[in-house]
């Protein structure tokens, strides 16, 4: 029976649109057996909190901090059964003072889920990434109003005849 987040499930009248889902976790070691392990875990979580499919997974960009290297964390969601996702793996920026042995993933997901129902997942030392958003310093209209007034629009647009 599909579930009622899957674009599959026939009783919903939302349309399927494509969410970004975010998670990160940590490891306490530079080890192919620790990135499988708590990437599993996450994705995991991801997938529970969000009743998400495999089959419903576009694509997910993972990445490590620059001090994981011992395997490519894709693999463990190839061992949750994404055998037709697109999975890619990259480096974090090495931030100085950034958190580190640090996992994280960045999911596309095929849903009727609106925006504010998706379940972002942090686990183990990784919590500390996700402030709460009402703590975010705002930044103020009347600056970015101004850079707006810097940048000239029509340049910017596409001219597929190559006349600039």
């Amino acid at each position: 029976m599909p579930d009622s987040n899957s674009p599959s499930a026939a009783s919903s009248d939302r349309p399927i649109l494509c969410r970004g889902v975010r998670g990160a976790t940590t490891v306490p070691k530079n080890s192919r057996e620790s990135i499988l392990t708590a990437t599993r875990e996450m994705l995991f979580v991801i997938m529970r909190a969000n009743h998400m499919q495999p089959e419903d997974v576009a694509s997910a960009y993972f990445t490590t901090t620059p001090d994981l290297n011992a395997t490519y964390p894709a693999l463990a969601a190839r061992q949750l059964g994404w055998y037709d996702a697109a999975l890619l793996c990259g480096h974090e920026m090495a931030v100085p003072g950034g958190l580190p042995r640090c996992i994280r993933v960045l999911i596309h997901w095929n849903t009727t889920c609106g925006v504010k129902e998706i379940v972002h997942v942090y686990l183990r030392e990784a919590k500390r990434l996700r402030p709460d958003r009402k703590s975010m310093p705002a930044v103020p209209l009347e600056q970015l109003e101004e850079f707006l007034h810097q940048i000239d629009m029509e340049a910017l647009k596409f001219d597929p005849d190559g006349n600039a």
